[in-house]
């Protein structure tokens, strides 16, 4: 919460970016496309694409850095965007929701990557405006995962060509749904890797990569729960913007959000489960310190009687007189040591 700071005492709808800047400048990449003709061109100037409102062609208009409040400001005057979405466009801290307005639908997302080097995952929010012939998307980062996606728009391949803003904004949802498959398929490999370590050599380590897991699958839960939600209520609004002939992929892409959601408390349990083997192995190996070291004082008691018996100072001690009384008692105590060790071993306890 102590990174909302800077709109702390402002009004609502204020324009006030929140969050880490990923790039040094803003990017606006522009795909006009119809079943026929596609038209691509990047720029820094958002006038440039402010005629595309009433085009009768589809547009993606995508912003890569919303650190600039003032561009944000003069897309959201040119399409009517509501200040209070604004607010949440500069706010990258936003839970995935969606709101519906009257020409206009505005969608949060959390974008997730795994970071194979680092065996973390990373985020970035997506925020997207669909409307009834264009959808902007604002992301915070020039990279992203919708390569493919523009790809398929720009060979004609399937059906997104000739069909409209909704279906290009359902695209853009199952790829993000489609990249919550790979993390969890990165997490699972790392998290049997770490099992396997477990079993054979469990230290402070494990346990630190252990809880790592744990706060990045609370993490991951925290962006997959609401976009069941969200999905859910695209599917059943009687917005115009959203058809009925995209609706059935919208049911589709639900489904495929329950299993990112059952994976997910799969990985929760499996690392409650490794905490629990953790825990359990370590007190194994106490235990068998301990039983090690019982063992080892069991035996040295009666040997340390017989010690102390002949230790004390005593004047009649005929024993001492002996000339063999000192490799007596040292094999009496060797055959104790060797009979208690085979006691020990017949019981199973060594």
């Amino acid at each position: 919460m102590k990174k909302l700071s800077p709109k702390t005492g402002l009004s609502p709808g204020s324009l006030v970016f929140v969050g880490h800047k990923k790039t040094d400048k803003t990017a606006i990449d522009v795909m006009v496309y119809s079943p026929t003709e596609l038209r691509e061109f990047r720029t820094e100037n958002p006038e440039d694409f402010f005629t595309l409102k009433d085009s009768a062609d589809i547009s993606w208009i995508d912003i890569k850095g919303i650190h600039n409040t003032q561009q944000i400001a003069m897309i959201g005057e040119h399409f009517q965007i509501h200040p209070l979405v604004l607010e949440d466009i500069l706010n990258t801290r936003q839970r995935p929701k969606i709101d519906f307005y009257d020409d206009y639908i505005f969608a949060v997302l959390k974008i997730i990557s795994w970071n194979e080097k680092k065996k973390s995952i990373e985020t970035e929010q997506i925020s997207l405006i669909i409307g009834p012939n264009y959808v902007i998307s604002f992301q915070e980062k020039e990279d992203d995962i919708f390569d493919p996606l523009r790809e398929r728009i720009r060979k004609g391949k399937g059906r997104i060509r000739n069909m409209g803003s909704d279906y290009l904004a359902y695209a853009m949802l199952d790829i993000t749904v489609d990249n919550y498959f790979l993390v969890l398929e990165g997490i699972g490999e790392h998290m049997e890797i770490l099992e396997e370590r477990l079993l054979k050599n469990p230290d402070k380590k494990i346990l630190k990569e252990i809880y790592v897991f744990k706060r990045e699958n609370l993490l991951l839960r925290k962006a997959v729960w609401p976009l069941r939600e969200l999905i859910s209520q695209l599917e059943r609004s009687d917005i115009s913007i959203i058809k009925k002939k995209t609706r059935p992929f919208l049911r589709d892409l639900y489904d495929h959000t329950i299993q990112v959601i059952d994976t997910v408390e799969t990985n929760r349990d499996m690392t409650a489960g490794l905490l629990e083997l953790y825990l359990s192995t370590m007190s194994n190996k106490t235990n068998e310190v301990m039983k090690v070291l019982t063992i080892i004082a069991t035996i040295f008691i009666p040997l340390t009687f017989i010690a102390g018996v002949y230790g004390m100072n005593f004047d009649y001690m005929p024993e001492l007189q002996w000339p063999w009384a000192y490799f007596a008692v040292m094999g009496l105590m060797a055959l104790l040591a060797l009979m208690m060790l085979w006691y020990f071993r017949r019981r199973k306890w060594l």
